[in-house]
């Protein structure tokens, strides 16, 4: 993530002059609002750059500014989240949702949060709604992160019902076909997570995880000519990935 880094930073400095402006003493013409925006993007951007602390210093002045509006509560969330404060995280993401509950982007991102603090059940449930959110423009998103959530709990057999229903509505889908594909793979289909490889690769560009599986899953069916190809892509196209480094330490799983 990283010429992007530097452009960003490039542009972090050429606004902090408007930022001191507008968060410690408004410019003329200028409301809570529009000073909370600036502090917003500012926030999103240190986030981006791993500055953390200054992205909540930010983040707490939107805050201020603007505590009214859904996606400063939701940002401050995932900063909250990033920090490891657990307590604000909830109180911010619960207050957007509060805000913003007929956004399903805004409740999409607070099912999220729910589901990775293992509160599955209400994350799953939030999941659904945003799905059947006519306004939601991909419920085949909500489905697929629905089905990670009860999966990561254990219920691998809701979570494959949800990765179905998003491929019934986006076939070859690449995330439901990668998370489908690791669920049969756990549940010693090697046969039926290769036909999930195959058909992602003949839709979609490559993925590390793709491949990765693609290989994990041949060396399980005992093809060692289709696994060795697999590493030859993974090493090829995504040598700095992490699951080039798995497979070069000689690790699978």
């Amino acid at each position: 993530m990283r010429p992007v880094a530097a452009m960003a930073g490039a542009g972090l400095a050429a606004t902090l002059c408007l930022a001191a402006c507008v968060t410690n003493r408004l410019a003329p013409g200028k409301t809570p609002q529009a000073a909370a925006s600036v502090n917003v993007q500012l926030a999103i951007e240190y986030m981006r750059l791993d500055k953390l602390a200054i992205a909540r210093d930010f983040i707490e002045r939107a805050l201020q500014q603007d505590p009214d509006d859904a996606s400063v509560q939701s940002t401050a969330g995932i900063i909250y989240e990033r920090l490891d404060d657990e307590p604000k995280a909830e109180h911010a993401f619960a207050a957007s949702a509060r805000i913003g509950k007929k956004d399903p982007n805004i409740l999409n991102s607070y099912a999220g949060f729910l589901c990775r603090t293992h509160k599955t059940a209400e994350g799953e449930k939030l999941f659904v709604k945003v799905a059947q959110n006519p306004l939601y423009q991909t419920p085949e998103v909500a489905l697929v992160n629905a089905g990670v959530c009860v999966r990561s709990a254990g219920d691998n057999i809701t979570a494959e019902r949800y990765f179905r229903q998003a491929l019934a509505l986006r076939q070859k889908m690449p995330e439901a076909l990668l998370q489908l594909g690791e669920l049969l793979f756990d549940r010693d289909d090697p046969q039926g997570a290769v036909d999930m490889v195959r058909l992602s690769l003949g839709a979609n560009p490559p993925s590390a995880e793709i491949l990765w599986l693609g290989l994990r899953a041949e060396r399980k069916r005992g093809d060692e000519t289709e696994a060795a190809a697999y590493a030859q892509r993974l090493q090829k196209e995504f040598p700095a990935s992490e699951q080039t480094r798995m497979m070069q330490a000689g690790l699978s799983r």
